[in-house]
Formats: structure tokens, sequence, C-alpha cells
């Protein structure tokens, strides 16, 4: 039995975040998906408000549950019995530092791989940062976030 942990700011929740995660979700026994808390990081939603989006996006796959965790996420594998950390890359530029990253995990922590999912092409540009850039000015998100998403969205600009 192999249990992963899919990790994230998660602000907001993609359809490319979901996608991962449903891919994921058929590659491994478990997935835990994981809210990063950065206390360091400002966050447009509160990290009550990301898990509970997750938690209902994540309803259709019976091996994924939500969590947040505020600290080195491969401590928090080791702390779960997870194996590896799921990772999803949509450009080079996403490669360059995902590589480095899982570098200095595999320093933390060798018990513990790093598993790249590409993105499919349709997410390739979707970016919570520019989602919410885009929202900001009214323009069309449906097809990058999922509709609770893109309805707590429009409800943070038009407040």
């Amino acid at each position: 039995m192999v249990k992963a942990v899919f990790a994230g700011s998660f602000d907001p929740p993609t359809n490319g975040h979901l996608d991962i995660i449903k891919r994921a979700s058929g590659l491994f026994e478990n997935v835990d998906v994981v809210v990063s808390v950065n206390p360091e990081k400002k966050t447009m939603f509160t990290e009550e408000e990301r898990v509970q989006f997750l938690q209902d996006l994540i309803k259709p796959f019976k091996n994924v549950s939500v969590h947040s965790y505020k600290g080195i996420i491969v401590n928090y594998a080791k702390e779960v019995g997870a194996k590896v950390l799921v990772r999803g890359v949509r450009s080079a530029n996403d490669f360059g530092y995902e590589f480095e990253l899982a570098l200095m995990n595999q320093n933390l922590n060798p018990d513990i791989e790093t598993v790249f999912l590409q993105s499919k092409e349709k997410y390739a540009i979707v970016k919570s940062s520019s989602i919410k850039q885009l929202a900001q000015f009214g323009g069309d998100i449906s097809r990058m976030v999922p509709e609770i998403v893109e309805k707590a969205l429009r409800e943070k600009y038009t407040n």
C-alpha cells in the first residue's frame, strides 16, 4: 500500500490541481491533499476556506483526504507514513523549481520519493495568481476553476 501526499497552497484550487488529484488517486492507494500553511505568505483565502474547497471537490475520490499542515512537507509525509510526494509540473520553468525542491526534500528524507505529473495541455497556463488577477478584472475564469471557486472569487472581488 503506497500513500502519497499532494501539497500546495491551493489559493485557490484550480482545475489543474483537480486533474492532478484525480490522476494521483488512480496511481496510489491513498492520497493526502495537504493545504500548506506558510505564515509568511499572504493568501486570498483562509486556511479553512481552502480546506473546505478541497473537501467539497474531492468527494468523488474515495481514497483522497484533505489536511492542512504548517511545516516541512517531508515531515508531514513521514508522520503519516507516506512514501511519495506528488508534484504537478506545467512547464520547463516549473520543472526547474520542482526539481530543486525534490532534491532538497530528498536531502531531508531520502526515504520519500517525489513523482512529477505533467499537467495536461489545457491546464498548462492555469496558475492561481493569474486566475486571481483575471477574476479581479471580471475576466472569464470558468474553464480554469471549479464553479464553487469561481463563485467565491467573484464574491471576494465584489465585496
